[in-house]
C-alpha cells in the first residue's frame, strides 16, 4: 500500500499542469466620493457611471447557453466599503423564500450569491447573499470549494443591505466593510464570481462559467474584479463583543430523584483584532455557548462514533487551517474535543468551562498561510478531569496554481496534579504532527490528498502513524477515485476524530453522467463502489460492493438506488441495534446484502418530503428502515418540518433471548418562525428510542443590531427510567452579546 500511495502521488503531481480557465469575464470596481444609500432605487451617481457584470450563464437546467433571466453586478467603493448593486431579473412574481432568518440555504431560496476571492488564490473565499425579501447570509469557503464541506455558514459578520422588488426584477444594493474582508494591500485586482438561484424560473446561472459536474461553488472559476485605485490598508481593525448571561439550571440523577435549581450567570468575550489587513487575532474570554443551537441526533447503527460539525464562532474563521488536515474520518484535530469531558464512571460526556483561548489565522504573504491556536480549560474534580492546555500550529503553502501542501503540530497537555493544583504535568501529554498535500489542479479536473501523520505521547506504542491518499478525476461524462488509507494501531490522536485503528482501507470507485434532451431527469448514471478494511495481520474485516444509479430531476429533486453486498468480522462483541440486545461475539463474520433508496423532493412546493429506505440483510438477521423528513413553509414566516427515523431489526433467538426484534423511533419536529428580519424563534423537540432520550430546546433570538444579539433559551431533557420519564437536565437562559467597533 505504500509503493501504491507513492505511485499516487507522483500521478497527482502530473495532473497540475493541466490548463486552467482560458478567459475570465471583467468587471469595473468605481471610486465613489458620495455617499451610497442602500435602498435598492440605484439613483447615485456612480451607478449611472458603472458598466455592469452580465452575460451569466445557465448552470441548472443546462450548462451550455446563457441564462434566461438575467442578473446585472456594479461594484463601487470608497475608503471605508465595497458597494456592490445587483439587479435581478425576472419572470412572474412568486418568490420563493423559506424564511426570514438569517443565513438561509441557497437551494430553496430565491437570491443571489457573491464569492470574492481577494488574493486571487482560488481556494479560499468570502460568500456574501441576499434574497428578494433582504434576507443576509455570509459563509467562508476553503478547499477551493471542491466539497460541500468545504463552506462554512456558521461565519458571521458586519455588513449591510437594502433591497427592493420592481415589476418584471429586484434590486438589491450591499456595502461590505473592508474590515470585514482579508485582502493585499496596495491590490487593484480580485478573483470574483457570483452564482444564482431563480426559483419561480427552475434556473441556477453563474457570471463565469462553470460546468455542471462540479458545485456551483467551485474556485477554479472565476471573473475579476479591477479597481479602478489600488488599494489602501484599512484602518484600525479591532472589534469587541463581550457577553453578559444568566439562568437557572437543575440537575439531577435518575436515581436520586428531584434535583435542586439554582441561579449562576456568566460573564465574558471575545475579541477580533486585525494585524494587517490579511491575520486576524481571535481571543476568548471565560466562552459561553448556550445559544448553540443543538445537534441534530441520529440513530445510530455503526460500529463507531459519530461525526458531528463544529458550530461555535471562535473557532470558524480560518478553521480549515486547523479542522481540514487528513481525512474526515482521520482528522488529527477536532475542535469540539475542546470544553468537553467524559466521565470514565459513565460514558456521558459534560461541558468543561475554557478559561480562554487565543487564535492567530490568515495569510502571511501571497503563497503562505498560518493558523496557531492555545486554549486552556478547567479541571472537573468530581469527575477526575485535569485542566488542560490545547496548542494547534498550522503552516500552509501554495503551490502551483490551487494546490497546496500543509504542516501541524497538535499538542494536548494536562496543567493540573493529582491533588488539583496547577502544574505542569511533563509525562501527561498526546501529540500529533505532520503534513498533507493537497491537489486542485487548474480547472479542477484532478483533485486529491496524500497525508502522513506521526503521535507522540507517553506510552509510545509501536505503528504511531497513517498515511493516506486520495485521487479523483473529473469529466464531463464520468468521475473515477482511489482512495486509501492505513490508521497504525499505536495512532493516538486525543484531541482528534480518528474513531479507528489498526486497519488498512482501500475504496475505489466511479461513475458515468448522462445529460438527456428530454424526460425528467437532468442529469442521471450509474456508479460503482468498493470498500476493503484489512486489520494489522492482513486479515480483511470489512469490505462493501455496491451498485448505484443517481439522477438530478429537472424539479430540483434527486433520486438514488443502491444495492450493497457486505461482510463485517467483529474483533469485538458488539450489538447491531446498540439498544440492549445480546451482542454478536467477537470473532465472528457475517455475510449481508441490502437495498437502499433515497429521494430528495422538489424543494420549489411549498409541502414536500425527503426521505430514504434500507431493506435487507443485517448482520446475522434483518433490517427494514425508514427516514423521512416532511417540511411545510409558511411563506415568508417560516417552515415545520417533522424529521422522523423507525428501524425494525430482528436477529436470530439465542437460549438467553428468545425476543430479538427492536422497533427503534427517532422523531424530531422543529418550528422556526421569523417574524421579522431581526425576531426568531426555533422550538425543537427530539425524541429518541435508542437512548430513551426525550430533549426540547427552544430559543428566541433578537438581532438588535448587526451582529449583537438578545437569547432566551429554554432547554429540557428526560430519560426513560421504570416506564416513567423523569428530567435530568434543564435550564433557562438570557444571553446578551454586543458587538463593538474600536
Amino acid at each position: 500500500m505504500r509503493k501504491t500511495a507513492i505511485l499516487l502521488f507522483v500521478i497527482l503531481l502530473s495532473g497540475l499542469g493541466l490548463r486552467s480557465q482560458s478567459s475570465r469575464p471583467q468587471a469595473s470596481v468605481l471610486r465613489t466620493n458620495s455617499p451610497i444609500e442602500l435602498d435598492g432605487k440605484l439613483d447615485e451617481m456612480v451607478w449611472q457611471r458603472a458598466i455592469p457584470a452580465t452575460d451569466f450563464w445557465q448552470y441548472f437546467p443546462t450548462d451550455s447557453v446563457k441564462a434566461v433571466s438575467q442578473t446585472e453586478i456594479s461594484f463601487a467603493f470608497d475608503d471605508d466599503n465595497v458597494y456592490v448593486a445587483v439587479k435581478c431579473y425576472v419572470i412572474g412574481d412568486d418568490y420563493m423564500t423559506t424564511s426570514l432568518r438569517r443565513d438561509y440555504r441557497a437551494s430553496e431560496n430565491d437570491n443571489i450569491t457573491l464569492i470574492f476571492d481577494p488574493f486571487r488564490d482560488q481556494t479560499n473565499a468570502f460568500i456574501f447573499g441576499i434574497t428578494p425579501f433582504g434576507v443576509q447570509r455570509e459563509a467562508l469557503i476553503s478547499g477551493g470549494g471542491q466539497r460541500f464541506d468545504d463552506f462554512l455558514g456558521s461565519w458571521d459578520n458586519k455588513w449591510y443591505s437594502g433591497v427592493a422588488i420592481y415589476e418584471g426584477y429586484w434590486i438589491a444594493e450591499l456595502a461590505i466593510p473592508f474590515k470585514t474582508l482579508r485582502y493585499r494591500e496596495g491590490e487593484d485586482k480580485w478573483f470574483f464570481n457570483s452564482y444564482r438561484f431563480d426559483m419561480q424560473g427552475n434556473e441556477r446561472s453563474t457570471w463565469a462559467r462553470i460546468p455542471q459536474n462540479q458545485i456551483i461553488m467551485n474556485r477554479a472559476y472565476n471573473g475579476e474584479l479591477l479597481w479602478e485605485e489600488k488599494l489602501k490598508k484599512p484602518g484600525a481593525n479591532i472589534s469587541l463583543i463581550p457577553y453578559i448571561s444568566g439562568g437557572i439550571t437543575q440537575e439531577q440523577e435518575i436515581a436520586e430523584g428531584d434535583g435542586k435549581a439554582y441561579g449562576n450567570y456568566q460573564i465574558g468575550g471575545d475579541a477580533k483584532i486585525g494585524i494587517g489587513p490579511s491575520l486576524n487575532l481571535d481571543l476568548t474570554f471565560n466562552p459561553d455557548f448556550s445559544n448553540v443551537e443543538a445537534d441534530q441526533q441520529v440513530t445510530n447503527l455503526d460500529r463507531f462514533e459519530i461525526f458531528f460539525p463544529e458550530r461555535r464562532q471562535f473557532f470558524l474563521e480560518n478553521s480549515d487551517l486547523f479542522a481540514n488536515l487528513g481525512t474526515q474520518r482521520i482528522r488529527p484535530f477536532f475542535s469540539r474535543r475542546i470544553g468537553i469531558a467524559q466521565d470514565t464512571a459513565t460514558g456521558q460526556n459534560q461541558q468543561n468551562p475554557i478559561y480562554y483561548g487565543a487564535r492567530l489565522s490568515g495569510k502571511i504573504n501571497n503563497n503562505w498561510r498560518m493558523g496557531l491556536l492555545n486554549m486552556q480549560t478547567a479541571p472537573v474534580n468530581e469527575i477526575n478531569q485535569p485542566a488542560v492546555n490545547y496548542t494547534v500550529a498550522s503552516l500552509q503553502r501554495q503551490l502551483f496554481q490551487r494546490s497546496f501542501l500543509s504542516f501541524f503540530f497538535v499538542n494536548q497537555q494536562d496543567m493540573t496534579d493529582s491533588t488539583g493544583r496547577f502544574a505542569f504535568q511533563a509525562d501527561k501529554f498526546n501529540r500529533v504532527l505532520g503534513s498533507d498535500f493537497t491537489l486542485a489542479s487548474a480547472d479542477n479536473a484532478w483533485n486529491g490528498r496524500y497525508f502522513f501523520h506521526y503521535s507522540l505521547d507517553e506510552s509510545q506504542e509501536k505503528q504511531a502513524f497513517t498515511y493516506g491518499t486520495n485521487l479523483s478525476l473529473t469529466k464531463r461524462r464520468f468521475q473515477v477515485e482511489w482512495d486509501q488509507q492505513m490508521v497504525g494501531t499505536g495512532y493516538e490522536a486525543e484531541v482528534g476524530f480518528v474513531p479507528r485503528t489498526g486497519f488498512m482501507r482501500i475504496a475505489p470507485q466511479g461513475r458515468l453522467f448522462f445529460y438527456p434532451n428530454k424526460g425528467p431527469f437532468n442529469i442521471h448514471g450509474p456508479g460503482i463502489s468498493t470498500e476493503i478494511i484489512w486489520d494489522e495481520t492482513n486479515r480483511k474485516t470489512d469490505h462493501q460492493y455496491g451498485l448505484t444509479y443517481e439522477g438530478q430531476l429537472n424539479n430540483t429533486g434527486r433520486i438514488e438506488l443502491s444495492v450493497n453486498q457486505n461482510y463485517t468480522y467483529l474483533f469485538s462483541e458488539f450489538d447491531p441495534s446498540r439498544s440492549g440486545l445480546e451482542p454478536l461475539p467477537a470473532g465472528t463474520d457475517y455475510q449481508y446484502t441490502n437495498v437502499e433508496l433515497s429521494y430528495r423532493g422538489d424543494r420549489r412546493k411549498k409541502v414536500y418530503t425527503n426521505y430514504e429506505i434500507s431493506v435487507g440483510d443485517y448482520f446475522s438477521g434483518q433490517r427494514y428502515g425508514v427516514t423521512g423528513t416532511l417540511i411545510a413553509r409558511v411563506q415568508p414566516y417560516g417552515f415545520l418540518s417533522l424529521r422522523a427515523g423507525y428501524n425494525r431489526i430482528t436477529l436470530p433467538a439465542t437460549a438467553t433471548q428468545p425476543d430479538t426484534t427492536v422497533n427503534l423511533l427517532l422523531i424530531g419536529p422543529r418550528l422556526d418562525v421569523t417574524f421579522t428580519r431581526k425576531l426568531f424563534f426555533t422550538l425543537f423537540t427530539q425524541y429518541n428510542s435508542q437512548f430513551d432520550n426525550l430533549n426540547f430546546n427552544a430559543r428566541l433570538q433578537w438581532r438588535y443590531k448587526p451582529v449583537s444579539d438578545l437569547f432566551l433559551v429554554y432547554i429540557d431533557n428526560y430519560q426513560l427510567n421504570d416506564s416513567q420519564w423523569q428530567p435530568y437536565n434543564r435550564a433557562l437562559i438570557l444571553k446578551l452579546t454586543y458587538w463593538l467597533n474600536l
